[in-house]
């Protein structure tokens, strides 16, 4: 991500978010389910566990041996390249299901189940993606077996001091803090209900709901787990909701009997259906430069990719060396949907990260895999609603995808880059026949193309209402075609009264802005007038997103949208 004059101080949560930013999803939960494992090793040695330190390194070395391994050998059966970081995972949460014991059927059990959670990654798959939860898949099938069952004994009141912490970063670094919310309060009401039948307390039933079954580890670290949820927010919250349901609620079909793992399958199972389902080969079709920082990488899906404009895309890339971050990455979409290309811009200065490097060294005619689609970066579904869309470098990607379905045309929007540089502005064709205002504010100074507002020169809204459509323009910015304010529809769209455009007239120096200056609320206040009547989005690295929220509340913005580009 490009520096912007935004950020000069952090706060909190910038900081947390660029500290994260610094690992993978998949790396991050990696090391909190280690220092998890340590920690239970610790725990044992103290007497506050009672497993017994040889069984445990026993049931350890097991679970992250057989899993491993396991993997890497049905990778080359499949002729595929093996994803060794989840197989660890897979390994850990297994780990912590099964009851760490020397008993040879527990320990056949525990060997099954690693197994079979190897191999649900390839049997149980659908176009190269995994349909169920590995870990939760082999656990349910060894269940079966009779040859050992579940126990979930992370769900102990001693690992609560690490395990609360630990989910809560999972949590946070996934932004799924609502999904996990919406589960733990559906699966403990039901849960402390059925304890206050059974003459329990208050206190005593929520306790042991929450410090004494596995709802915190079930939600922190299986049933948030990307591959296995569904692309949309409202989705994954109602799938919350089913699944703290078929968890909490008591069943037994002789068999089959209610358990976390079988939950999650089902929630998993309910994802599938309404998820892009399974992978997606992408054929690389080419590259071009957009900046002397950024790249388009363009891709031909074996597959219609079903998305919608602000979505973002998984991609394996096996061709990447080891960095500590993994293969997987995270792109926001830029091209159309149905356009059948799939497009991503991505910063590509130095220095490079392994998976940038694997990007610049496509050839036409390689391979990747599209992994998964999600993000709920949409725009308001009514087109009256007039929005603001913020961009921080490279944060830029995620609205290109809206431009180009025709967003700038068929509503009220502007459009605020911040730059580096002039040169540094991406995308500046696709811009200025996107149809929407468009400001620019320059670290530099430099002057922005002709047809972008410049954000030095000090930005003034003409709002009115009228019975004609007219646009009050300044020197050197037009409105676009169709610009509304106050949230009312464009010309042609609303048939009682005709808006006139809110249009942005450029005056020298009429705010004080300054290339130096931190754009707080007060100065985006002066460039939008009218934030408060817009859905406000912003866009960039973790830093600039936690500043530019910021600044928007400070100017009136009732409801800020963020979408922050961690390290990749």
């Amino acid at each position: 991500m490009s520096p912007v004059v935004t950020p000069t101080a952090f706060s909190p949560a910038g900081r947390l978010d660029t500290m994260l930013g610094k690992y993978t999803m998949y790396r991050l939960i990696l090391l909190v389910l280690a220092a998890l494992a340590v920690y239970s090793l610790l725990l044992n040695a103290l007497g506050w566990l009672t497993f017994g330190l040889p069984q445990m390194l026993l049931h350890l070395a097991l679970c992250l041996g057989l899993t491993y391994a396991s993997n890497r050998g049905l990778a080359a059966l499949f002729h595929v390249r093996p994803h060794s970081e989840s197989s660890l995972i897979t390994g850990l949460l297994l780990y912590f299901l099964f009851w760490p014991s020397f008993v040879p059927m527990d320990v056949a059990g525990v060997a099954l189940a690693c197994v079979l959670a190897s191999a649900s990654k390839y049997a149980l798959a659908w176009r190269g993606r995994h349909v169920f939860n590995p870990a939760a898949a082999g656990a349910f099938v060894t269940g079966l077996t009779g040859l050992n069952v579940a126990t979930w004994w992370a769900a102990t009141p001693a690992m609560l001091w690490l395990l609360v912490p630990g989910v809560l970063l999972v949590v946070y670094r996934t932004r799924k803090f609502l999904m996990a919310t919406v589960f733990l309060v559906v699966a403990t009401s039901i849960v402390t209900a059925e304890l206050l039948q059974a003459g329990m307390s208050l206190g005593s039933s929520l306790w042991q709901a929450l410090a004494q079954r596995p709802l915190l580890f079930f939600v922190g670290f299986m049933l948030t787990e990307p591959l296995t949820l569904p692309p949309r927010r409202w989705q994954q919250l109602a799938l919350a909701a089913v699944v703290g349901v078929v968890f909490a609620v008591p069943y037994n079909f002789g068999f089959i009997a209610n358990s976390p793992e079988l939950a999650l399958l089902v929630g998993n199972l309910l994802a599938f259906v309404a998820g892009q389902r399974g992978g997606v080969k992408l054929t690389f079709a080419g590259s071009r430069a957009l900046t002397p920082s950024t790249t388009e990488f363009a891709f031909e899906p074996s597959r219609p990719v079903r998305f919608v404009p602000g979505q973002y895309m998984e991609l394996d890339l096996p061709q990447a060396e080891s960095d500590g971050k993994g293969r997987r990455r995270v792109f926001s979409l830029t091209s159309a949907p149905g356009s059948g290309t799939v497009k991503f811009g991505v910063r590509t200065s130095e220095p490079l990260s392994a998976a940038k490097k694997a990007l610049l060294g496509l050839k036409p005619g390689d391979h990747v895999t599209a992994t998964s689609v999600g993000g709920d970066f949409v725009l308001p579904r009514d087109p009256r609603t007039p929005v603001l869309l913020i961009a921080a470098g490279i944060g830029i990607t995620p609205y290109l995808a809206h431009l180009a379905s025709g967003a700038g045309r068929e509503r009220d929007v502007v459009l605020l880059i911040l730059a580096r540089n002039s040169h540094e502005i991406a995308y500046a064709s696709e811009l200025e026949a996107s149809g929407a205002r468009i400001i620019a504010r320059i670290a530099d100074g430099s002057a922005p193309p002709p047809f972008i507002a410049d954000a030095r020169a000090g930005v003034s809204s003409g709002i009115g209402v009228s019975s004609g459509a007219g646009a009050t323009t300044g020197s050197d910015a037009t409105a676009g075609n169709g610009s509304r304010s106050d949230g009312a529809m464009s010309d042609g769209a609303m048939s009682d009264a005709a808006i006139s455009d809110s249009a942005i007239a450029v005056t020298p120096a009429a705010d004080g802005l300054n290339p130096g200056a931190r754009l707080d609320g007060a100065m985006l206040k002066a460039l939008v007038p009218d934030i408060a009547n817009r859905s406000v989005y912003v866009s960039g690295s973790p830093a600039s997103v936690a500043s530019l929220r910021r600044a928007a509340k400070q100017a009136g913005a009732h409801r800020v949208h963020v979408d922050s580009f961690s390290g990749y």
